[in-house]
């Protein structure tokens, strides 16, 4: 089954140096780097090294997903952020759980004992209360809603019709997913605290996405 690595970079020159000579390039068959506009020498940085990198038409994170899902050929697809709070390590891990029949593999940091070094008080609360809320609505087990480090079978996700272009993009993925009775595995991964730059979780902008979103999926019949 072929790979594409999907790659989200704004302003992440720094993480990007440390992290990308960390993936193999043996893991994936496909690199898609999809960027928000950085001005801080990501893209250059990039182009140099050989990736390949394009720049998202529109804003937001929802928008860079469907756009780089457009642009994926892999049967398997694996969105990564390379600021330092995805373990490459896990990549090969989501590929082989994807090839044991899996559709849908999210890398939990709460899951039999990882943790989140970059969390606060604050990101830890909504976690943990956006995790509890859409288990009690779509009667799930899940560790780790908000999490963006996934795996997936392009052809499935395909057909979910992922267009939002906001942050929840993720937990809208996972509720279809979990509506249309895809097999969907947790696997357990740390977070590290980021490398550098700055964090582009806003917590009374996206907490407000994401109960919509939740909402909003719990009272569609499909």
């Amino acid at each position: 089954m072929k790979v594409s690595l999907i790659i989200f970079t704004m302003n992440e020159v720094d993480g990007m140096k440390a992290i990308m000579p960390k993936i193999n390039k043996d893991w994936y068959d496909e690199l898609i780097i999809v960027d928000g506009g950085s001005t801080d020498g990501t893209i250059e940085f990039a182009q140099k090294e050989g990736y390949y990198i394009f720049v998202q038409e529109e804003k937001g994170a929802g928008a860079a997903f469907k756009e780089a899902l457009r642009k994926a050929t892999g049967d398997i697809v694996i969105t990564f952020s390379p600021d330092g709070n995805s373990l490459p390590e896990k990549i090969p891990e989501i590929v082989v759980k994807i090839k044991e029949g899996y559709d849908v593999v999210t890398v939990s940091r709460y899951l039999c004992g990882a943790k989140s070094y970059d969390d606060d008080a604050f990101t830890a609360f909504g976690n943990s209360m956006f995790t509890w809320l859409v288990n009690l609505l779509f009667k799930t087990n899940y560790t780790d809603v908000l999490v963006m480090y996934h795996g997936f079978k392009r052809e499935a996700i395909q057909a979910l019709n992922i267009h939002t272009k906001t942050p929840s993009w993720g937990t809208l993925l996972l509720l279809r997913a979990t509506k249309k009775r895809l097999r969907i595995a947790e696997i357990p991964g740390d977070e590290p605290k980021r490398i550098s730059g700055l964090r582009k979780m806003k917590p009374l902008i996206n907490g407000s996405c994401e109960l919509f979103m939740i909402v909003k999926e719990f009272l569609k019949r499909n």
